[in-house]
């Protein structure tokens, strides 16, 4: 299931308080962005016990019970974890990876709260999370009767909301500092093939390890962790931003003129790194009006056409990269800029074409 319609880690609490209470939700999301973790702290602070059921380690019998006799009749029994005398949060997780007979065994449920003779306890809210299919998770296709049963929420990952967390949570000063340099870099699409890709847990592992290590890492462990946690251009991005910061050489100092574009060639990672961190400020402190542009505008565009002839004389091909459009070929620097380079620099240019 997709949806144009989405909501952000912060905004999910809001939406869950006012609709889980009076009907059951399904959240759906990407593997890795916390929708697990979200709805633990939301029971949490609803003061709830959070019970979790995982939809692909269960049986039909696990949620029904078995048969007893009472009275000289049978009735099913319900298990431990759901019969509970006060309130909770019943919490449904990979519910859609369920198989059809369980999933079945979870429309009384979820709709009426009820198994068999037994009922929730007033104040129970009810919610389910899932993968999507598209995300190459296991997902299996939900009968149209749960589907109706739910009302479908549907979570994005989210740059800003991730980093007010971290901060807050100890997570390792390299992971924060890079990802507030490279937000886009926080969350990729899942491949088609067994490999790792970037996720806000993958990050959130990545920052566990290095703290297990400390930051006497060596490159080669530092190469292991990055590429075993996040997509690997990340992870190549991320290795180079680490030289930077034991070498004190970030791109600040090339901006100012302290440092010279890296061209060793040991150093190539770190050229890449420190040119990709180069387009991103441009895209996002050039403004897209040069006659209304204040001078810090102005004095960044004549400083960056000058850093771009330094960088082309060292890599044409990374040059290029720092002013190429966007994989749909829509320019991603603003007009004005794109058109003094032309004048300017024309041997960049020409190389492109």
């Amino acid at each position: 299931m997709r949806s144009k319609v989405t909501v952000t880690p912060a905004q999910l609490p809001e939406v869950l308080l006012h609709v889980a209470v009076v009907r059951p939700v399904f959240l759906w999301g990407a593997p890795g962005i916390g929708k697990s973790s979200l709805v633990r702290k939301f029971a949490a602070e609803l003061g709830l016990e959070c019970v979790t059921l995982l939809g692909t380690q269960l049986a039909p019998e696990d949620l029904i019970g078995v048969p007893e006799l009472v009275g000289g009749r049978s009735r099913f029994a319900p298990p431990e974890s759901i019969a509970r005398h006060d309130p909770y949060c019943l919490f449904l997780d990979e519910l859609n990876a369920s198989s059809p007979e369980v999933q079945k065994a979870f429309y009384s449920l979820i709709l009426d709260r009820r198994i068999g003779s037994y009922e929730l306890p007033k104040g129970s809210i009810v919610i389910g999370a899932g993968n999507r299919a598209v995300d190459n998770a296991l997902a299996r296709p939900m009968a149209s009767a749960l589907v109706n049963r739910m009302i479908h929420v549907h979570l994005t990952a989210s740059a800003r909301d991730w980093l007010t967390w971290a901060r807050e949570s100890n997570i390792h000063p390299w992971v924060l500092e890079y990802l507030t340099q490279r937000p886009d870099h926080l969350w990729s699409a899942a491949p088609k093939v067994e490999e790792s890709f970037s996720t806000p847990r993958g990050w959130h592992m990545l920052s566990d390890a290095l703290h297990s290590f400390g930051d006497d890492i060596s490159d080669d462990l530092l190469e292991v962790l990055a590429f075993g946690t996040v997509t690997a251009n990340h992870a190549s991005m991320f290795k180079a931003y680490v030289k930077t910061v034991r070498h004190a050489y970030g791109l600040e100092a090339v901006l100012r003129g302290d440092a010279c574009w890296p061209s060793a060639p040991q150093d190539r990672d770190l050229l890449y790194f420190l040119a990709e961190a180069f387009r991103a400020r441009l895209v996002k402190e050039l403004p897209h009006d040069k006659a209304h542009a204040p001078a810090a505008g102005k004095q960044l565009a004549h400083r960056g056409k000058a850093l771009l002839l330094e960088l082309a004389e060292l890599s044409l091909e990374i040059a290029q990269m720092v002013i190429a459009a966007d994989d749909d070929g829509n320019p991603v620097l603003p007009a004005w800029f794109l058109v003094e380079v032309t004048r300017d620099l024309p041997r960049l240019v020409a190389a492109r074409a």
